[in-house]
Protein backbone atom coordinates (compact mmCIF):
# COMPACT_ATOMS: atom_id res chain seq x y z
CA UNK A 1 0.00 0.00 0.00
CA UNK A 2 1.29 3.56 -1.13
CA UNK A 3 1.05 6.25 1.87
CA UNK A 4 0.25 9.65 1.29
CA UNK A 5 2.71 12.37 2.87
CA UNK A 6 2.36 15.98 2.83
CA UNK A 7 5.36 18.20 3.21
CA UNK A 8 4.67 21.47 4.49
CA UNK A 9 7.33 23.93 4.28
CA UNK A 10 8.46 27.32 3.52
CA UNK A 11 11.82 26.04 2.77
CA UNK A 12 12.45 24.76 -0.73
CA UNK A 13 15.55 22.79 0.47
CA UNK A 14 13.58 21.15 3.28
CA UNK A 15 11.35 19.84 0.96
CA UNK A 16 13.73 18.95 -1.65
CA UNK A 17 15.56 16.82 1.44
CA UNK A 18 12.11 15.29 2.20
CA UNK A 19 11.48 13.95 -1.01
CA UNK A 20 14.84 12.33 -0.99
CA UNK A 21 14.36 10.89 2.46
CA UNK A 22 11.29 8.93 0.96
CA UNK A 23 12.55 7.91 -2.20
CA UNK A 24 13.19 4.44 -1.59
CA UNK A 25 9.72 3.80 0.16
CA UNK A 26 6.56 2.76 -1.36
CA UNK A 27 5.13 6.72 -1.07
CA UNK A 28 4.01 9.93 -2.54
CA UNK A 29 5.00 12.93 -1.24
CA UNK A 30 2.57 15.90 -2.02
CA UNK A 31 4.39 19.68 -1.06
CA UNK A 32 2.89 23.00 0.15
CA UNK A 33 5.29 25.96 1.00
CA UNK A 34 2.94 27.51 3.76
CA UNK A 35 -0.19 26.43 6.30
CA UNK A 36 -2.59 28.07 3.76
CA UNK A 37 -1.35 26.03 1.00
CA UNK A 38 -0.72 23.38 3.37
CA UNK A 39 -4.79 23.32 4.20
CA UNK A 40 -5.82 23.46 0.99
CA UNK A 41 -3.44 20.14 -0.18
CA UNK A 42 -5.23 18.62 2.76
CA UNK A 43 -8.61 18.67 2.32
CA UNK A 44 -7.70 17.73 -1.63
CA UNK A 45 -5.13 14.96 -0.91
CA UNK A 46 -6.11 13.25 2.23
CA UNK A 47 -2.81 12.56 3.54
CA UNK A 48 -1.49 9.53 6.24
CA UNK A 49 1.14 11.78 7.58
CA UNK A 50 1.70 15.56 7.73
CA UNK A 51 5.10 16.80 7.82
CA UNK A 52 4.59 20.33 9.40
CA UNK A 53 6.97 23.54 9.43
CA UNK A 54 6.40 25.66 12.45
CA UNK A 55 7.74 28.86 11.08
CA UNK A 56 6.55 29.94 7.90
CA UNK A 57 4.70 33.20 6.21
CA UNK A 58 1.05 33.41 5.30
CA UNK A 59 0.06 30.44 7.81
CA UNK A 60 2.20 28.98 10.35
CA UNK A 61 2.12 25.47 11.81
CA UNK A 62 0.27 26.12 14.40
CA UNK A 63 -2.46 28.18 13.26
CA UNK A 64 -2.41 25.40 10.66
CA UNK A 65 -2.42 22.76 13.13
CA UNK A 66 -5.11 24.47 14.69
CA UNK A 67 -7.39 24.38 11.56
CA UNK A 68 -6.70 20.78 10.72
CA UNK A 69 -7.99 19.83 14.02
CA UNK A 70 -10.98 22.04 13.75
CA UNK A 71 -11.88 20.26 10.35
CA UNK A 72 -13.88 16.70 10.97
CA UNK A 73 -12.05 15.50 7.54
CA UNK A 74 -8.80 16.15 8.48
CA UNK A 75 -8.52 16.20 12.51
CA UNK A 76 -7.32 12.98 12.31
CA UNK A 77 -4.25 12.99 10.29
CA UNK A 78 -1.26 12.37 12.43
CA UNK A 79 1.40 15.28 11.81
CA UNK A 80 5.05 15.25 12.46
CA UNK A 81 6.38 19.15 13.50
CA UNK A 82 9.84 20.49 12.09
CA UNK A 83 11.14 23.13 14.34
CA UNK A 84 14.92 24.83 14.29
CA UNK A 85 13.84 25.75 18.24
CA UNK A 86 14.29 23.39 20.49
CA UNK A 87 14.19 24.74 23.44
CA UNK A 88 12.02 22.94 26.83
CA UNK A 89 9.09 25.63 26.34
CA UNK A 90 8.75 24.98 22.65
CA UNK A 91 9.02 21.63 22.91
CA UNK A 92 6.26 21.33 25.48
CA UNK A 93 3.89 23.50 23.16
CA UNK A 94 4.78 21.54 20.04
CA UNK A 95 3.02 18.41 22.35
CA UNK A 96 0.06 20.10 23.68
CA UNK A 97 -1.01 20.96 20.31
CA UNK A 98 -1.64 16.93 19.75
CA UNK A 99 0.94 16.23 17.50
CA UNK A 100 2.40 12.52 17.02
CA UNK A 101 6.17 13.85 16.85
CA UNK A 102 8.47 16.41 16.15
CA UNK A 103 11.61 16.58 14.70
CA UNK A 104 14.08 19.96 15.55
CA UNK A 105 15.73 21.25 12.45
CA UNK A 106 18.69 20.38 10.77
CA UNK A 107 17.86 16.84 10.68
CA UNK A 108 18.81 13.39 8.71
CA UNK A 109 17.32 11.77 6.09
CA UNK A 110 17.11 8.66 8.27
CA UNK A 111 15.96 10.51 11.50
CA UNK A 112 12.83 11.69 9.66
CA UNK A 113 12.16 8.22 7.80
CA UNK A 114 12.21 7.23 11.01
CA UNK A 115 10.02 9.35 13.19
CA UNK A 116 7.59 8.60 10.08
CA UNK A 117 7.81 5.10 10.52
CA UNK A 118 6.62 5.17 14.14
CA UNK A 119 3.14 6.77 12.55
CA UNK A 120 2.84 4.62 9.39
CA UNK A 121 3.83 1.16 8.12
CA UNK A 122 6.70 2.30 5.17
CA UNK A 123 7.36 -0.35 2.84
CA UNK A 124 10.79 -0.28 0.63
CA UNK A 125 9.83 -0.04 -3.06
CA UNK A 126 10.67 -3.46 -4.82
CA UNK A 127 14.46 -3.25 -5.79
CA UNK A 128 13.91 -2.88 -10.07
CA UNK A 129 11.66 0.17 -9.45
CA UNK A 130 13.71 1.70 -6.18
CA UNK A 131 16.91 2.77 -8.93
Amino acid sequence: MSFKILSIDDSKAVRMIIQRSFRPYDCIICEASNGEEGLAVAAKEKPDLILLDITMPIMDGVTMLAALRNNPELKEIPVIMLTAEHGRENVANIVSLGVRDYLVKPFKDEQIVEKAKGVIELQAKPAAVAA
